[in-house]
This record gives C-alpha cells, structure tokens and sequence, in this order.
C-alpha cells in the first residue's frame, strides 16, 4: 500500500471520489473535479490518498490552520473502500496525518466520528485518540 499527497485532480480521483463518497456518506454527493481542485490546492488542507494494487482504496483531508493560540489540526472525510478495509488501509491514512500535522507543529489533531462507525472509531483508539468531552455545535446556514 502507499499513501501520497494528491496533487492534482486528476481522471483517476474523481472517479474514486464517485466510488468512495457514497460509502461515507447518504447525504453529500462526490466532490465535482472543480471541488477536487480547490481542494488539492487549498494551503489549509491536505489531501491523502491511498492506493493498493494501483487502484485508490481510501482518502482522508488533514486540514491545518493558524489560531491565535497554536497550529490546529483537523482529519475530516476519511473514508476506505469496503473491499479493502481491515488492508490497514485507515491506520496508514492516519498515522500519515498526524506525521505531517506534527512536523507543521500542530500539538493536536481533532476528528469525529459516528457512533455508529464502530471499526473506525475503534481504529481511532487504537491508534491513540482519546475522546473528547466537549459539546459539538453546528449552525445550518442552507436553513437560515
């Protein structure tokens, strides 16, 4: 397996994200290759990608940014193929991120997670996260 930076938008992750997206979630279609370029070039995130046997079998966004207070980190959209989860596909997309948000001095890295992704957020514990108490808040602005 080998995890790398995606740096471009190119025919073969487009088409990964209109495979994978549906696996993470119901409710958001797959990113359009304009989001997917936006995103590749974004200065505060990072896209991860994996491949195993030359075909993309997982993705996940680090997103990092500037507070007054520290460098945050975030690992948002994680997301592995069903055919390939328990590959270790997760952990490398993971331990891959909290390497770069270190070396870009982040003291911490934030995710969540459903309940209900009880393989994920079982990796996740394994891997070292600890979780949280904290209240989760969020504003709907397509509602307002």
């Amino acid at each position: 397996m080998h995890v790398f930076e995606a740096t471009e938008a190119s025919d073969a992750l487009v088409a990964a994200f209109a495979h994978l997206i549906p696996q993470l979630s119901s409710s958001n279609p797959p990113p359009t290759r304009e989001e997917l370029a936006d995103l590749v070039e974004s200065k505060a995130s990072t896209l991860l990608v994996a491949e195993h046997e030359g075909q993309i079998v997982g993705t996940l966004t680090l997103v990092m940014f500037r507070i007054p207070t520290a460098v945050r980190a975030w690992i948002e959209d994680v997301v592995v193929d069903g055919d390939a989860r328990g590959l270790g596909v997760g952990q490398a997309l993971n331990e891959t991120a909290l390497d770069m948000a270190r070396s870009a001095g982040a003291k911490t890295v934030d995710l969540t997670s459903r309940p209900s992704r009880e393989a994920a957020n079982r990796l996740y514990q394994r891997i070292g996260f600890e979780q949280r108490s904290t209240n989760v808040y969020r504003f709907d602005l397509t509602s307002s």
